[in-house]
């Protein structure tokens, strides 16, 4: 067994790595200069946290087998300064994942939304299926204990992510992977602070395509499949499956019969026929995968209901950048025609607080009665950003701006009064939303 140490052990995708190769057996311990829950209670209930919080170098020495290095590290990292001096192997997590699946069938989900549910998906097909498979997901999925396994089974499942390895590899994650068969969602500029044009987030995918060995599946009416099928046999076209709306879910029609699903939404039937086409690329048969649907559990922060009350639901998702708002609001106006949807954005990543990007989200919300977006001032200053007026933020997004949770809260009790059916959608990747999730439903 290894002996191994973290630096930046705190994050999602992290922590989890570093608790499931200390179920493995190995020697693991970590450095971070700031751990939220749950991440933090987690490490504390496996005697990995850290004892304080920072970075110290007398953590290092020579007898470490491997230093796994986060994104979230700087490049001066005294941590990772010492562990170079050291002469240590210093891997990212997408470079420690690859090495673990080199001798795999590798299936990577690619695109800029719908990777979390889209794995999620297939790995609940294939779990239905009885087919074991190691998997790295985005999310803590119902049923998983980690985000993260990694054993000696012949199929790895990966969410792709296009973000950065880490400050010595300035690649994109998912250029690692080499999958024998991918899926790509479609296509949205995101994360434009290392992406800084539309260009160069594509240019990201385009070198992803040219890794995959032998299938990808992308969504045919994405705005840029044509571009990125020029010149390669490899890229198959996917559209959603035909389907409709039933109650709180939709029905799939299969060979004369009607599958019913748990989810709504077209862009989750899109995900579902993706996952269903790799489903069948594993081994599967395409009506078994389907049905294996029928109990799906969904995934946390994805288009969840967070409670109900008397003509009210309230569903909170992660959705941010602008294309996953704009298939988020399609689905839930869709999907409940006869209520009256109050949309609440919080704008809380990099690219969502740059003004210039603001203007992405214009008309993203436009099917909705009453649209709305939160920002922090605060964030601005964590991020070193200049802070906007609620007047700039308005005219860029195009709906009313709030700059703190109370005067938004008071707005949004007057748009609770009245009998008439309501849907109260929160759409965030940060905390302030959060204590909007019970309040009207106690």
């Amino acid at each position: 067994m290894s002996k191994i140490h973290f630096i930046a052990i705190g994050g999602a995708i992290m922590h989890n790595l570093a608790l499931e190769l200390l179920a493995q057996g190995h020697s693991v311990t970590g450095s971070d200069d700031e751990i939220f829950d749950p991440a933090l209670s987690r490490l504390i209930a496996a005697g990995i946290a850290p004892e304080k919080m920072g970075w110290y170098t007398e953590k290092l020495d020579s007898s470490m087998d491997i230093v796994i290095l986060g994104m979230h590290a700087r490049i001066d990292n005294p941590e990772l300064l010492k562990a170079k001096e050291l002469g240590l192997t210093i891997m990212s997590f997408p470079q420690y994942v690859a090495e673990h699946s080199k001798n795999k069938t590798r299936v990577v989900i690619a695109g800029s939304h719908g990777k979390t549910t889209s794995t999620a998906m297939l790995m609940h097909m294939l779990e239905h299926d009885h087919i074991k498979f190691d998997y790295v997901v985005g999310s803590q999925i119902a049923g998983y204990e980690r985000m993260v396994k990694l054993s000696d089974a012949p199929i790895i499942i990966i969410e792709g992510d296009e973000y950065l390895s880490s400050p010595l590899d300035l690649r994109s994650k998912f250029l690692h992977y080499k999958p024998h068969f991918a899926m790509v969602t479609g296509i949205a500029w995101d994360h434009i602070n290392v992406f800084p044009t539309f260009e160069s987030y594509k240019q990201t995918f385009h070198e992803f395509l040219n890794t995959v060995e032998k299938k990808c599946f992308f969504f045919e009416d994405d705005e840029f499949f044509r571009e990125f099928q020029k010149g390669r046999s490899n890229v198959i076209p996917y559209k959603a499956h035909a389907w409709s709306v039933l109650n709180d879910g939709v029905a799939v029609a299969y060979n004369n019969s009607n599958i019913y699903l748990p989810f709504f939404g077209e862009h989750n039937v899109q995900n579902a026929t993706g996952a269903v086409s790799l489903a069948v690329q594993l081994g599967m048969e395409e009506r078994d995968a389907w049905e294996a649907l029928a109990n799906f559990p969904g995934t946390a922060r994805r288009l969840e209901l967070m409670g109900e009350a008397q003509n009210l639901k309230v569903f909170r998702d992660f959705a941010h950048a602008p294309s996953k708002v704009k298939a988020t609001v399609n689905a839930v106006t869709n999907q409940f025609p006869d209520c009256k949807t109050i949309a609440i954005l919080e704008l809380h990543t990099f690219s969502s607080l740059n003004p210039e990007f603001m203007a992405q989200y214009a008309n993203t919300m436009d099917a909705t009665e009453h649209a709305m977006v939160l920002f922090n001032p605060h964030v601005f200053e964590q991020k070193k950003m200049e802070i906007p007026t609620k007047e700039i933020v308005q005219s860029r997004t195009g709906v009313k701006a709030f700059d703190n949770f109370k005067d938004l809260s008071e707005f949004v009790d007057e748009l609770m009064l009245g009998e008439e059916r309501k849907v109260l959608l929160l759409m965030s990747s940060g905390p302030g939303l959060k204590p909007f999730e019970n309040k009207y439903t106690g």
